[in-house]
């Protein structure tokens, strides 16, 4: 008779077990995904109250490599021609002289000194950058890091990712005025 009741003992607590597993799991994702819904509403609130000017460039994440003053140089290598506009939300305006500061991978995967970069936008708000095309690597697609800052406007930090064979793309970093 034990043998049964332990049986059925682990029977009874092996449902409520999954039970709480399964809740927090879902727990978990709602929350997750409650998050995205947050941050993608708000994107798209930014989008509304400037639909008079440009939409704001989408933030994307810093990443664990940023250091902060990198030399200034528009180029890090040969091979892939990076340019655009630095542009207000409030009435697509260009900002001149804004800095934006670049980093990637190299071709081995790693992030050095050798491949930051600190590009100053031109009186009329363009830039332009040159490296190698970024590699993949670690499940990341390739990319290059951009954090960029100009007096009146909010820093952003985003990230520009290269189609597949192209040697030169066209990124307009769109700012929110303070």
């Amino acid at each position: 008779m034990k043998k049964q009741l332990i049986v059925r003992g682990r029977y009874k607590s092996r449902p409520r077990k999954c039970l709480i597993i399964f809740s927090l799991i879902l727990f978990s994702s709602i929350l997750a995904s409650n998050s995205i819904l947050a941050t993608n509403s708000h994107m798209i609130a930014q989008q509304k109250t400037y639909s008079i000017g440009c939409a704001p460039t989408p933030p994307d994440a810093l990443g664990p490599f940023y250091i902060p003053n990198a030399p200034l140089r528009n180029n890090v290598g040969k091979g892939y021609a990076l340019k655009g506009m630095v542009l207000s939300t409030k009435d697509c305006s260009p900002i001149p002289q804004a800095r934006i500061e670049l980093w990637l991978a190299g071709p081995d995967g790693d992030y050095k000194d050798d491949y930051r970069a600190t590009v100053i936008a031109d009186e009329a708000g363009r830039y332009r950058f040159e490296s190698y095309f970024p590699p993949a690597y670690m499940r990341r697609p390739p990319h290059i890091h951009m954090r960029v800052s100009a007096n009146g406007f909010k820093t952003l930090i985003t990230q520009h990712y290269p189609e597949a064979g192209s040697s030169t793309d066209e990124f307009n970093l769109v700012l929110i005025p303070n």
